[in-house]
């Protein structure tokens, strides 16, 4: 547990939170500023700052959970229409809480005042470049 990390307050019942689940590894609880009704979060009880501090244990007890979790939030309301699953990492990609944690957002309608935008950079890149940063990536994976 991290002292100043709002996080782990809420996993220590420092601070209240409307647990939607929860395990030894894991804590699901509804997000305060609900982006739609339902917007829930998921965190690891284990203080990490975010994705890149996982290992493949805490990724197998973590990210397992994904689909249970993204299944209960759907079924809840028969008018969700679809289902956001963010994880931000880093400041610049709009963390705000430096503790791990995954998104789940219910998507009712396109008017419901969330939205994400991906730029089409097609005309940007041709195969060879693509090819380049692929192989740039897989030098970097770890085994």
């Amino acid at each position: 547990m991290a002292d100043n990390c709002v996080f782990c307050k809420i996993i220590s019942g420092e601070i209240p939170s409307t647990t939607v689940y929860e395990d030894e590894d894991v804590k699901a609880f509804l997000d305060i500023s609900q982006a739609t009704p339902g917007h829930t979060l998921l965190v690891p009880k284990k203080h990490v700052q975010d994705i890149f501090e996982y290992d493949d244990d805490l990724a197998q007890k973590v990210l397992t959970k994904i689909p249970m979790i993204a299944r209960a939030v759907r079924n809840f309301d028969p008018a969700i229409q679809g289902l956001n699953i963010v994880n931000n990492n880093g400041e610049v990609a709009y963390q705000s809480v430096f503790h791990s944690h995954i998104h789940f957002i219910p998507r009712y309608s396109a008017d419901e005042g969330f939205s994400m935008n991906f730029s089409d950079n097609t005309a940007n890149y041709n195969a060879n470049q693509l090819e380049e940063i692929a192989a740039r990536i897989r030098t970097k994976l770890e085994k």
